[in-house]
């Protein structure tokens, strides 16, 4: 249930506010370490400091990049130290699963595949040619900008119903 509620509240934030509070994040961190302790004493905080740097050290990149941002990252860490580096990593997977989903729907429906596709290879190019490198997104709030959130709290669903 901590799962859920860590995630769904974050997705509420996410919509609302466009951004996941530190605040939030920090009570998620606690209520985790608290929660891992409580299960297991000791041995519960030992699986719950790799957990949370797990994510960190697979999705650092899209950071860089500015392909997630770190609200995301940071929920991913909240859960990851309650689920532990091998569960995280499923769940990662499993929402970029949902995300990509989503996204595929966006893109059959509004009919801009080709400018999606052309955008992606101006960006590769002109990323490989000058070496720098500027936020994927665009800043204004077109449909193809998703709250990854909402896949996030997708995959936890499909956690906390059993499917991984």
């Amino acid at each position: 249930m901590l799962l859920l509620t860590i995630a769904g509240v974050s997705v509420v934030m996410d919509l609302y506010k466009m951004r996941v509070k530190n605040s939030w994040i920090l009570c998620s961190f606690l209520a985790g370490a608290v929660t891992c302790f409580w299960q297991k004493g000791f041995a519960g905080l030992t699986r719950f400091i790799p957990g949370i740097l797990m994510p960190l050290a697979v999705l650092g990149w899209m950071f860089y990049f500015r392909m997630l941002g770190p609200g995301d990252i940071k929920v991913f860490c909240a859960l990851g130290g309650i689920m532990g580096p091998v569960k995280i990593l499923w769940c990662i997977w499993f929402s970029f699963l949902c995300g990509a989903g989503i996204s595929l729907a966006i893109l059959l429906c509004g009919g801009e595949i080709r400018q999606r596709m052309a955008y992606l290879a101006a960006y590769l190019m002109e990323y490989l040619q000058t070496g720098s490198h500027k936020p994927y997104y665009r800043r204004e709030s077109t449909p193809e900008n998703i709250h990854f959130t909402v896949p996030i709290f997708m995959s936890v669903m499909l956690y906390t119903g059993g499917l991984y």
